[in-house]
């Protein structure tokens, strides 16, 4: 991982929390997602039960990014954050 990359990945991640709007739930989603892949890599957490409905949502987006690389997440979130700028 680069530098720069990982600068610009802070940026956006602080940008994230001053958007003008707030982004509707998929894109959230996809906020969260692309964040977790990005510092933690493969989701490896129990997947949470039917009941649990804001975390399950959450487990399957980070889960549908198994195997993006940290470099690639954070530039799509880098992307994603200056899309909703």
């Amino acid at each position: 991982m680069s530098d720069d990359l990982k600068t610009r990945f802070d940026a956006a991640v602080a940008a994230s929390t001053t958007l003008a709007q707030r982004p509707d739930n998929p894109t959230l989603l996809k906020i969260y997602a692309l964040y977790k892949q990005a510092t933690e890599g493969d989701n490896e957490a129990d997947k949470p039960g039917f009941t649990d409905i804001v975390a399950r949502a959450k487990w399957e987006a980070w889960h549908k990014l198994e195997g993006t690389s940290a470099d690639e997440a954070m530039q799509q979130y880098i992307d994603l954050i200056e899309s909703l700028r």
